[in-house]
């Protein structure tokens, strides 16, 4: 279309499009997509260079809904960490994004993405949250709210795993909330994630319009729009822009990202530091002791090292090493066998 708005490496928005959506009609999941889609294009990131990795479940099957042009890798249910991991390591030339659900996350997953934070693996991770098994009929899952309601009128009596929270303590250096209609924050937010430099946790509550909409449930649509508590709006400003603003002392923070970029937290009342962790994890306690859900970035660690810099690798990516770089000569074989029959 003539006059369509082009980004940096002259793509348009249509060109970070995937297949058409299978989902529920007005499922958050799709939200959430379009959110990616934008954050995508005005990153001016080049969708060929993009790998996409998701596990099992109506959350996984989204990736197929954007970057129709990116690399892609299905795994098994609870297995995404893993293999990202492995992505990770083997071609850090790729931008990985994740996308897995609650159920594929905090049940069948949790050890794998317990240790993915312990080890500061480079990903920006979206939790597709609607705290039921949507492909199974419902369930609940471990994210759902102690006391929330089943549709058909159980009552859940055990406590929710905080995504957010175990993302923190087990040592994730970039952990968001947010909500699956809120795109002018969510989007940012991946934005942010994409130029982090580690494991960017992002917790999206997506309410499921068939099982987890009805008077109740903790995650209907209705319940979260209602409960929502903001720490901070949010605007991302790319390092390749002039960043041209007079902002009032006390009202406004920059946080610097790994490559140059901001993420302005415009503050709506109280003073939140998401580099302080001990607040952050207070903050997350205050807001479900009020039955709210906290929005925003929550905690951000620019200084600690990713795991492939921490494993001392080097620029060029495992992948594209050739096998005589790969395997010692048989004359070093042959020293290192000697030595050891010393």
């Amino acid at each position: 279309m003539a006059g369509e708005k082009v980004n940096r490496i002259n793509l348009k928005e249509k060109d970070y499009e995937g297949a058409p959506s299978t989902m529920c009609r007005g499922c958050g999941h799709d939200a959430i997509s379009a959110s990616v889609t934008r954050a995508f294009f005005e990153s001016s990131i080049d969708p060929r260079k993009v790998v996409k990795l998701s596990g099992i479940g109506c959350s996984s099957k989204t990736p197929a809904y954007f970057l129709g042009q990116s690399f892609g890798f299905n795994a098994v249910h609870g297995r995404m960490s893993a293999v990202a991991t492995g992505v990770n390591l083997a071609n850090r030339s790729l931008i990985p994004i994740g996308v897995s659900g609650d159920g594929d996350t905090s049940a069948i997953g949790l050890g794998n993405f317990c240790h993915m934070m312990r080890r500061n693996v480079n990903i920006t991770y979206i939790v597709e949250n609607n705290g039921v098994y949507g492909l199974t009929k419902g369930q609940f899952s471990a994210t759902a709210d102690k006391g929330s309601v089943m549709k058909g009128g159980k009552v859940n009596d055990i406590p929710a795993i905080d995504l957010c929270e175990l993302a923190i303590v087990m040592g994730a250096t970039y952990v968001a909330r947010s909500f699956s209609g809120d795109r002018k924050q969510l989007a940012p937010l991946i934005q942010g994630a994409f130029a982090h430099r580690g494991s960017a946790i992002l917790d999206v509550i997506s309410p499921c319009v068939t099982f987890n909409n009805h008077e109740g449930s903790t995650k209907s649509l209705k319940y979260v729009k209602g409960h929502l508590d903001p720490i901070h709006d949010l605007d991302f400003i790319p390092y390749y822009e002039n960043i041209e603003a007079d902002y009032d002392p006390g009202t406004d923070h920059a946080v610097e990202l790994h490559d140059g970029s901001r993420i302005i937290l415009h503050k709506l009342g109280e003073h939140y530091d998401p580099t302080n962790r001990m607040q952050a994890i207070q903050a997350i306690h205050a807001a479900v002791a009020e039955g709210k859900f906290l929005t925003g970035l929550i905690y951000y660690n620019p200084h600690r090292a990713d795991f492939a810099e921490e494993l001392n690798l080097c620029e060029t990516p495992l992948a594209e090493l050739g096998q005589d770089v790969l395997q010692p000569p048989a004359e070093l074989l042959d020293q290192i066998n000697a030595h050891m029959m010393k």
